[in-house]
């Protein structure tokens, strides 16, 4: 059954798989992000011959994005779908200058961010606020760039007065999962969802019963389906960019937003928290 984030955003559903789709699974989804008005009024045999793949592909395409069939994805499709779409995103090439080429970054950021932002689920944003507020400890865990990630949400939460730890190393990683228990709350920060070393800290943190929360891209993966909840990032590849690069953007985002709920819903002790730092902080430089 699709849910209703799938159903309300096919195309970013498909942007956010393309780097784990086969190559005739990324002529399918090419097809459809160029002519998605023009799907709506297209056989799935058409569809198949255009691209000269079997009808079979264009089907099991489909249900890998949660769909029951080719239909259904066309239905998704014309809901979403109430003006022409036009994608202002540009690529980089070598003859830009360096404003271009800097202009084209920051659009790339803002796409990554919009999109981001039009996926987000209520429900999920709430839960994840209400277990932060219950939670005695939150942990957040990173590998590489999302390593980055995780320590300015940790620096941020600790700001607030929340008993917060960030991990980067994997043996520190496992280290940490397995002095967890159900009182604490864990952050998985990971852009493909595919990090062996991540996914294997993600086991111990829910063997102790740990709630676990994903932060990742908008697509089906291992570290997405091992978790308790997921927010989901938006971003697209380029020649001089990977998809990684402008989904930190994103998740940097994701954390501020729940940072911000967090410092609203718990806002006198928070307030008393930031005072704390702050007073620390000068009589340091006094």
């Amino acid at each position: 059954m699709v849910n209703d984030t799938t159903n309300k955003h096919v195309l970013n559903r498909i942007r956010g798989s393309m780097t784990q789709f086969s190559e005739k699974e990324k002529k399918i989804a090419t097809y459809i992000l160029r002519n998605p008005q023009l799907i709506i009024h297209t056989t799935i045999n058409q569809v198949a011959d255009d691209l000269e793949i079997a009808e079979a592909t264009v089907f099991r395409f489909c249900r890998r994005l949660g769909f029951k069939g080719y239909q259904a994805l066309k239905i998704a499709l014309a809901s979403e779908i109430v003006a022409p779409i036009e994608d202002i995103h540009e690529e980089i090439n070598e003859n830009d200058t360096p404003l271009e080429v800097t202009e084209k970054v920051f659009q790339s950021n803002i796409k990554a961010i919009e999109r981001t932002r039009e996926i987000q689920n209520s429900d999920t944003i709430e839960t994840i606020v209400d277990k932060l507020l219950k939670s005695e400890g939150v942990y957040f865990f990173g590998n590489g760039g999302s390593g980055v990630v995780a320590q300015d949400a940790q620096h941020k939460f600790l700001r607030l007065g929340l008993n917060s730890h960030v991990y980067t190393d994997s043996h520190l990683q496992l280290m940490a999962a397995s002095q967890l228990t159900e009182n604490n709350m864990a952050f998985f920060i990971s852009h493909t969802g595919a990090n062996i070393d991540l996914l294997d800290v993600v086991d111990v943190v829910k063997e102790n019963g740990a709630f676990t929360v994903a932060i990742t891209n908008f697509a089906k993966s291992p570290l997405s389906e091992a978790v308790d909840l997921a927010l989901y990032t938006v971003s697209e590849e380029t020649e001089y960019r990977t998809e990684a690069l402008a989904s930190r953007i994103a998740e940097l985002s994701i954390i501020d937003a729940l940072y911000v709920n967090y410092h609203i819903k718990n806002l006198e002790y928070s307030k008393a928290a930031v005072k704390r730092m702050r007073n620390a902080i000068s009589k340091k430089r006094l």
